[in-house]
């Protein structure tokens, strides 16, 4: 069926790419918008027409409101996919959709509203009886009431941006001291990052897990789970790896979360894809937040259900009724997800842009790569790190590890400093294969030392390569040289 005739993609990379390739399945022609620098990009080539939206900077492009609505009008669009970030979660741009008479592909414009503010979220989620972290209930504006309030909840504590994601802006607190050195840092950032300066204090959970459940509701009430995802391993509160489902999740684990993750849904009355997002421990769950929008691990769900989420997020926007119940169904194998950025695992991650020398991605059963650079791309320092996202599947989670060493040792990417090498350690560490991960995976000293000799060497591999290939040398017989020489290297 086509739901709609064109649709307008507010966004960039490898996303937007992911959303016309949908769109193309379900016969909708797509426009693609693009700042300056992004005029080659991928995306705006795969697009039935393209548009300039602006400068370089986010604010006078990708976050331009009304220049992206005018250009929908003049390209004839009928509905706007957001993608994630940008505006993906912004309540107004999603109002200002409908009231200029598009269809907006994501959840109401209220829902948004109300999940949007932290504190606002938790609160009804507690009055709806799901399960919430001890925090204080409204904004602190104040040290010495940050300090009671931290007193109360017991230390430590995290200082959080109501309106916030993404980790922008949190800070832990392990003494009072700590409290009157973050507090107004957080607002500050708060401020800049949302335009809201509202923060709150949350009890702090020193090694959870995070676990989150997709959710996909339409426009009349009934709402489904699409199972759970385990996106534990992070770096600044950002995630790095995520896999599904959760490696420890049991039947009634996942009876209780994903009961609590509708709860949360209906609450909202939600409808389109979403993410509720909860942290474990202790064998405790708790509300985090919700994710109003396509989540960039959305990949590996399709994965083991076979649902095109975009798809049915676009059926949704149109009217349509969900096209299966809870019951139709079921887990199929394991998959994970790699978020390959073009940033330095051994320097803080530091993003790293710069132009793409030499691409060459993996392929073969059960791998899948979402992502939109090409042999000389430039990596803006405008926008995310993200270069692509490395997916696998597999009949069970040994397989999938075995097919992500496989693939990792396929992509090469010269030019830029890469996650690759950090991923090819993460799958060889036995904590990891043991499925022992928590948000604090990657600070844990002696993973770090482990991790360290895998990411030198592939930055060795790298270097060889990328030397190699300068002074003409077939691929072949290159990666042959460089895997003979490292296998020297590990026994010295």
């Amino acid at each position: 069926m086509k739901y709609f005739d064109r649709i307008l993609i507010a966004n960039r990379g490898e996303i937007a790419i992911r959303v016309m390739r949908a769109c193309r399945e379900l016969g909708i022609e797509t426009v693609a918008i693009y700042s300056v620098p992004d005029k080659n990009a991928l995306h705006v080539k795969y697009a039935d027409e393209g548009f300039c939206v602006g400068e370089a900077h986010p604010s006078k492009s990708y976050l331009n409101i009304d220049r992206i609505l005018d250009i929908a009008h003049k390209a004839g669009a009928d509905a706007i996919h957001p993608g994630y970030g940008f505006l993906a979660e912004n309540h107004a741009f999603a109002r200002k959709v409908g009231q200029e008479g598009l269809i907006f592909i994501g959840p109401s414009w209220e829902s948004m509203h109300s999940l949007g503010s932290k504190l606002e979220s938790k609160k009804m989620m507690k009055e709806a009886g799901v399960p919430v972290l001890p925090s204080s209930e409204r904004g602190i504006t104040t040290e010495e009431e940050g300090k009671e309030i931290a007193e109360e909840i017991g230390y430590p504590v995290i200082l959080k941006a109501s309106a916030g994601g993404g980790g922008i802006g949190m800070q832990i607190a392990n003494t009072p001291e700590d409290i009157e050195k973050a507090l107004l840092p957080a607002m500050r950032m708060a401020q800049s990052a949302f335009a809201d300066s509202t923060v709150f204090i949350e009890k702090y959970l020193e090694k959870p897990r995070h676990i989150e459940f997709q959710v996909l509701a339409d426009k009349y009430g009934h709402t489904i789970h699409l199972f759970d995802r385990e996106c534990s391993i992070q770096r600044r509160h950002q995630k790095l790896l995520e896999e599904a489902p959760c490696p420890i999740m049991t039947p009634q684990l996942r009876e209780e979360m994903s009961n609590s993750a509708v709860t949360v849904a209906k609450t909202a009355r939600y409808s389109n894809a979403g993410t509720v997002e909860f942290l474990y421990a202790h064998g405790k769950y708790y509300f985090m937040e919700v994710n109003a929008r396509l989540q960039v691990e959305h990949t590996i769900t399709e994965f083991i259900t076979g649902i095109d989420i975009v798809k049915q997020q676009i059926a949704i926007a149109a009217g349509e009724h969900l096209q299966f119940d809870q019951q139709d169904i079921s887990i199929r194998g394991h998959a994970i997800e790699c978020r390959i950025n073009a940033e330095d695992p051994l320097n803080d991650f530091k993003a790293d842009p710069g132009k793409i020398v030499r691409y060459r991605s993996p392929g073969g059963p059960g791998i899948r790569i979402d992502s939109g650079i090409h042999v000389g791309y430039a990596i803006s320092p405008h926008y995310d790190s993200l270069i692509a996202k490395l997916c696998a599947w597999g009949m069970n989670r040994e397989e999938v590890i075995q097919r992500m060493r496989r693939a990792i040792y396929e992509y090469v990417i010269l030019g830029v400093k890469t996650t690759l090498p950090l991923h090819h350690a993460i799958m060889n560490n036995e904590q990891f294969i043991n499925g022992e991960t928590h948000t604090h995976f990657l600070k844990e000293e002696h993973i770090m030392k482990t991790l360290g000799r895998y990411v030198m060497e592939e930055e060795v591999r790298m270097q060889t390569l990328a030397a190699s290939l300068r002074q003409g040398k077939e691929m072949a017989a290159v990666t042959a040289a460089v895997n003979v020489y490292l296998q020297q290297q590990r026994k010295q």
